[in-house]
């Protein structure tokens, strides 16, 4: 490899791992934040819980169109606009002051950093090829998972001694250090071979599914479930599904191929990995606002970040093991298992008493990591490891979808039942205490019983090639919760 060619490789990967792990870590570090916001803006943490939902809704809609994007017009034009798109949108929160434009930016946010994470990956894997190509994409990935479990803590650091804008600011200044060094180094590439079609109506549907979903879901406890605004949202959601079937059936290129779903094990992998990303990101969102409450933990924010590092600490320790007991055992049989302990570690956070102290909730958040660990691994491997070798990269689009779709929904729910227990606990005369403590405890519930419901996924999963065990399947176990990364299970092109 000449001088010229190790450089201009060596820039795509800075580049490109750079700007995951700002994008990880920012979309982290949100949940955290938020208290802080609500008292700057006046905007109650119940309706700001959408900088967080909407993000991932808006993500779900634009990750593989992301993609396809990149593809057609090339991929370091789509990298760029997606670094610029987060820039703009950095900004517009950084300077907001009030919850509406937190809000939007936040929405700007999901577009901008599922096109970096789709067309960064796109990047890294056109430059590098044989083993230089599993070693760029595994630092990519470590990246990734590095950024996601710092960001909580980075978050509650800054709101101490900047406020909650300066993560944003760094953010942009990071993204702007991305930009000047894709552009210096990263070489235009696009799919010759791809049609030009690219299935705008999809993704335009995939929101109008979701958007009345997770609007009717959080309002509905307001308007009343039997009210003509909820069944008309969720009317609505049903209308656009079928739609969106419909659509798929006759483009060209469909946004999700429909054939797919006949794929048993790929279906079973797909809602192992919603459930996990969403259960997962329902936890965080309510032990931030928990562990800050004052009438509960009273913690700081950097106390709050910190407070979650050893579920951080759970998914790095056993991510590397993974692969391997999958190997041994199965990776259905692994799923299931980590379902199991996940389930019975939301049940112990489902007994949360108003005099917890915090080290009541280290065991049970470990457990719910390790249990993590342990399912999405394995589902994030059988995702594109059930697939022929054509249809790898859309079994990898269905499965990061689902994280951004599992994210939106479940922490809507999440939210939602927290927020309508504590109303509901403070108006028949309880101490706040008691009602934070008894909103946390329901939500924890719901999740436990999603968790519990899963492992019958290994009834339907299939068996399938499972992975070796490698440093490489190591990390793309790490990155699994953020992630659907090749491993030595995926067939390769011939």
């Amino acid at each position: 490899m000449s001088t010229d060619t190790a450089a201009k490789t060596g820039g795509v990967l800075a580049a490109t791992c750079l700007s995951t792990l700002v994008v990880n870590a920012n979309t982290s570090a949100v949940s955290i934040l938020l208290p802080a916001i609500s008292d700057d803006t006046g905007m109650s943490v119940d309706t700001l819980q959408w900088a967080v939902t909407g993000y991932s809704l808006v993500g779900a809609a634009v990750i593989v169109t992301s993609g396809a994007l990149g593809d057609v017009f090339g991929r370091k034009r789509v990298f760029q606009l997606g670094l610029l798109l987060f820039v703009l949108s950095c900004l517009v929160i950084a300077l907001a002051n009030t919850g509406e434009m937190v809000i939007i930016g936040r929405l700007i946010q999901g577009a901008a950093g599922a096109t970096i994470l789709a067309c960064g990956l796109s990047l890294l894997s056109v430059a590098n090829s044989g083993d230089a190509q599993l070693r760029a994409v595994s630092l990519w990935g470590a990246a990734a998972a590095v950024g996601a479990a710092a960001g909580p803590l980075v978050g509650g650091v800054l709101v101490d001694f900047t406020g909650w804008q300066g993560l944003f600011w760094i953010d942009a200044g990071i993204a702007i250090v991305c930009m000047v060094m894709t552009f210096a180094t990263v070489t235009e590439s696009r799919d010759e071979t791809r049609s030009r079609s690219i299935d705008y109506a999809g993704a335009v549907l995939v929101a109008l599914t979701l958007s009345p979903i997770l609007l009717g879901t959080s309002k509905g406890s307001d308007w009343g479930w039997f009210s003509v605004a909820t069944i008309g949202c969720f009317a609505i959601a049903v209308i656009a599904g079928f739609a969106f079937v419909a659509v798929e059936k006759r483009v060209r290129v469909p946004l999700l191929d429909l054939a797919l779903l006949r794929n048993r094990t790929l279906v079973g992998a797909t809602i192992a990995i919603l459930v996990g990303a969403g259960t997962i990101n329902a936890l965080m969102y309510l032990l931030s606002l928990y562990f800050q409450n004052p009438a509960a933990l009273g913690f700081t924010p950097f106390q709050a970040g910190l407070a979650t590092l050893p579920a951080t600490v759970g998914l790095v320790v056993v991510a590397p093991l993974v692969p391997t007991m999958a190997a041994k055992v199965g990776g259905r049989q692994v799923v299931s298992l980590g379902f199991l302990i996940t389930g019975v570690g939301f049940a112990v956070v489902g007994l949360t008493q108003a005099d917890w102290r915090y080290l009541a909730f280290l065991l049970p958040l470990v457990a719910i990591a390790v249990g993590m660990g342990m399912s999405n691994g394995p589902a994030s491997s059988a995702a594109t490891a059930c697939v022929d070798a054509d249809d790898v990269g859309a079994a990898s689009g269905v499965s990061n979808m689902a994280r951004y779709v599992g994210a939106a929904v479940f922490t809507a729910v999440a939210a939602t039942v927290n927020a309508a227990v504590i109303t509901n606990r403070t108006d028949t005369g309880h101490s706040q205490g008691d009602a934070l403590a008894a909103g946390i405890g329901a939500a924890s519930w719901v999740m436990a019983g999603l968790s519990f419901a899963a492992v019958l996924l290994d009834v339907l999963m299939k068996r399938h090639r499972q992975a070796k065990g490698t440093l490489t399947d190591a990390v793309a176990a790490a990155a699994a919760p953020i992630q659907t990364l090749p491993t030595t299970a995926t067939p390769q092109p011939r």
